[in-house]
């Protein structure tokens, strides 16, 4: 495939969804501290098997099951730091099969937070310095990028800090990546919000920054507010809400994409969906947005799937 980076100056290209909701479609318990990470060490070929679910509904990009991966929250359940890194080589290899040739693969790289399973990816309150970031940040993002992947999707970033971590955390690495702030974070009130998308947009190897696991009404004020002549990446959630405590969705599911054509038309490059956004729903967008990338098998996808 083409460099993703020549592809996202041509056209926009369809992202993947919620690959931890189609898990637990499949049976899986995400409720534990491990999440989605929990399957990938137990049932590797459903983690396959989902991202094939997300290529053929027109997924153009799909991220890897590395984003809850961290050495802290597995070295408590008992991996030590080698089993951690082939777990997170392993993530990029099973996207890489499902990919076949026909789709990027991004390897994921979420927030401090996540790791923590506490909710606080949208306070990031972490109570941590910029640089003890960085270096937690570092070890993870060298180990996926060794591991091959077309670029780093790093996600649901939660506060100026840790964009300012990430940054320094990205230094040398030769491999494209986006930043994607959590919108919804409380710590990016106020003008926050514009100044953490400049900081994502001038750190080395960047092509596209914007905003994921947010309400899709968020998104229009995240593209806002990307800087002039950088692509965004924009993949909202279905509109409901995390509650960390119960940990469980909350409220009534909206139509993720509605506005897809004014979010290209904005300068997204990068769109598809987060949490509780399914195949159905990619092959939906894939089948609006169309152009090269979506020929009209992504249109009998929809049909197939039933959008």
């Amino acid at each position: 495939m083409s460099d993703v980076r020549t592809a996202i100056a041509d056209r926009p290209l369809i992202l993947d969804g919620g690959l931890g909701t189609m898990l637990e479609a499949r049976g899986h318990d995400l409720t534990g501290a491990l999440w989605s990470a929990g399957v990938l060490i137990d049932a590797p070929g459903d983690v396959r098997d989902v991202h094939g679910e997300f290529v053929d509904a027109g997924a153009e990009v799909i991220t890897t099951a590395s984003y809850q991966l961290g050495y802290d929250n597995l070295g408590a359940a008992g991996y030590d730091g080698a089993a951690v890194d082939g777990l997170l080589a392993a993530s990029v290899r099973l996207a890489r099969e499902a990919a076949e040739g026909r789709a990027w693969v991004a390897a994921s790289v979420g927030p401090f937070g996540a790791v923590r399973a506490d909710g606080s990816e949208y306070t990031g309150d972490y109570g941590m310095t910029v640089a003890d970031l960085a270096r937690w940040h570092r070890r993870r993002i060298e180990v996926l990028a060794g591991a091959g992947p077309d670029l780093l999707a790093i996600e649901t970033i939660a506060s100026p800090a840790e964009v300012e971590a990430i940054a320094l955390a990205l230094e040398g690495i030769d491999v494209p990546a986006w930043i994607s702030l959590s919108a919804a974070s409380t710590a990016f009130e106020g003008d926050g919000l514009a100044g953490a998308l400049a900081a994502a947009a001038s750190a080395p190897g960047v092509v596209a920054v914007g905003a994921n696991c947010c309400a899709p009404p968020l998104i229009t004020t995240v593209l806002d507010r990307v800087p002039t002549g950088t692509a965004a990446a924009v993949y909202p959630n279905s509109g409901e809400t995390w509650d960390a405590a119960s940990r469980s969705w909350r409220g009534e599911a909206g139509a993720a994409f509605t506005e897809a054509e004014a979010w290209v038309d904005a300068g997204a490059r990068l769109i598809g969906g987060c949490c509780r956004t399914t195949p159905a729903d990619i092959a939906a967008l894939a089948a609006r947005l169309g152009g090269p990338g979506h020929s009209d098998a992504a249109v009998a996808n929809h049909d197939r799937i039933g959008g």
